[in-house]
């Protein structure tokens, strides 16, 4: 059974901290060299729209006194992350619709071709520290393709990451499958991402069909990534955040 923000917190903030935020969520999306521009671009507008639909402006908004802190960044090889936008807490429907905006008018800024998701995903975890005061913290990670180049999901894990969950964004290509077109078709990609990416409690994977699909797809996993947590699942966690 999943509780309401205000419902959990009369359930165990007693015992906890008072945490500033209910949840810190960075956003990580691919711009390796498989993205091409179009894209690029149908993932950044993907966002964008996932984040004003109606139902998930209702569910951040839901409690404004614990409200979610999100940061968005690209990424491709080891040297490179580029932040789109930075720590922004969505305590107002004016702040939410400024995080959009800011989304919606970045363009990509490409400095490599590599997949590099395991230094991406140490990247989030060193955003994720700045943000000590809120009561989870998930990284949301897009990619069309596995890692390629410098260490693994799996390596970078061994340390640092014990607070953070990790979810995933697959994008396939639907044309792979009858060898239409390159890339990994989508069960193949969601079986990676499943295995070797998302970690925590309550993590999952989610895919799209193409990034034609990204904003359907970002929507459906926004919906997911902000329900509140399972209270057996926090109790079990000391009341600290998983």
């Amino acid at each position: 059974m999943r509780f309401s923000w205000v419902a959990l917190c009369a359930a165990l903030c007693v015992a906890a901290p008072a945490w500033a935020c209910r949840q810190a969520l960075v956003l990580a999306l691919d711009v390796s060299g498989s993205v091409d521009g179009v894209e690029y671009q149908q993932q950044v507008s993907g966002l964008a729209f996932a984040l004003g639909h109606p139902e998930i402006r209702a569910s951040i908004l839901s409690d404004v006194e614990h409200p979610i802190a999100i940061s968005v960044f690209e990424w491709s090889s080891q040297n490179h992350q580029y932040i789109i936008l930075p720590w922004t807490r969505l305590d107002s429907a004016s702040a939410l619709d400024r995080a959009i905006s800011e989304i919606e008018k970045h363009r990509k800024v490409r400095a490599g071709l590599k997949t590099a998701m395991g230094t991406a995903l140490d990247f989030g975890r060193m955003m994720l520290e700045k943000q000590g005061g809120c009561w989870q913290h998930t990284i949301d990670v897009s990619g069309d393709g596995p890692n390629n180049f410098g260490p693994a999901p799996q390596r970078v894990y061994e340390r640092g990451f014990e607070r953070v969950r990790v979810n995933a964004l697959a994008v396939g290509n639907p044309k792979a499958a009858s060898g239409e077109g390159p890339g990994i078709e989508p069960d193949a990609l969601l079986e990676y991402f499943e295995s070797e990416v998302i970690k925590g409690a309550g993590s999952f994977a989610l895919i799209a069909n193409g990034y034609a699909d990204y904003a359907r797809a970002m929507k459906l996993k926004l919906a997911k990534e902000l329900e509140p947590p399972i209270v057996s699942e926090v109790r079990g966690q000391g009341g600290r955040p998983g």
